[in-house]
């Protein structure tokens, strides 16, 4: 098996090392990630200026770039070879319910996806790497997986609760939940008095019923939810069919 490996905290973060350590025994690794901390980034591609493709000590590739870039480069002009599997995180922090539209994490996956390669994106419930083999390891059982029944390609996000290995419960297939509005932005100034903004936390859970992820993962289970990129409303089109008419 090839596996392309990604994420969106940068090709130094604990999770992505931890992540590639863990699929190096199964499988041929190449890994391209950002140069820094990209979070949030979302599925943005960079267009305004020139990317920078650079190896480090480690055998790491680092783009100053988006997930996304990392994913697009990689696949149209650095490998010379299609990957089998499009892999991302180990994400510091979950990625659930509405979290999905912001995620470098996820775009990353869905990059590879959008090339038609199988993808899986796997973020950490809480920030602090706390059991993070722990979590190398679900990633990697997961992987062996292949999930043979689903329609290829698939884009898969999983989320780990920061417990050890043998206390998770079972894996669960969830679907998305949905948080409240996020929280204001926090205001300060800068050293020339000058008004600065920082984007606030997200909302809390207001969907995190039985069969969500935020249920699923807060009683010590890892959520995989499956996803897809059609954002047609197809509910709505008869409605606006009508309005058109």
């Amino acid at each position: 098996m090839k596996i392309l490996i990604s994420n969106d905290d940068g090709y130094l973060a604990p999770g992505i090392i931890a992540l590639a350590n863990a699929l190096a025994p199964i499988a041929k690794i190449v890994v391209v990630a950002p140069d820094s901390n990209r979070s949030g980034s979302s599925n943005s591609l960079t267009l305004d200026r020139h990317l920078f493709l650079q190896r480090a000590k480690n055998g790491f590739y680092f783009v100053n770039g988006t997930p996304s870039d990392c994913v697009h480069i990689a696949l149209t002009g650095l490998l010379n070879f299609r990957p089998d599997l499009i892999v991302s995180g180990i994400n510091q922090g979950q990625n659930m319910g509405d979290d999905t539209l912001y995620s470098g994490t996820v775009a990353a996956a869905t990059e590879g996806f959008l090339f038609g390669i199988p993808a899986i994106a796997f973020s950490q419930l809480d920030k602090g790497w706390d059991e993070l083999d722990s979590a190398a390891r679900v990633a990697r059982d997961i992987v062996e997986r292949r999930f043979s029944n689903l329609p290829q390609p698939y884009l898969l996000n999983v989320n780990i609760p920061n417990l050890p290995y043998n206390t998770l419960k079972p894996v669960l297939a969830t679907r998305l939940g949905k948080r409240h509005e996020s929280e204001p932005v926090i205001r300060d100034k800068d050293p020339h008095g000058r008004d600065i903004y920082w984007i606030g936390p997200p909302g809390a859970a207001r969907d995190a019923g039985a069969g969500t992820d935020f249920h699923a993962t807060a009683n010590g289970h890892v959520s995989i939810t499956p996803l897809q990129v059609d954002l047609t409303h197809s509910a709505q089109m008869a409605a606006l069919s009508r309005d058109l008419a």
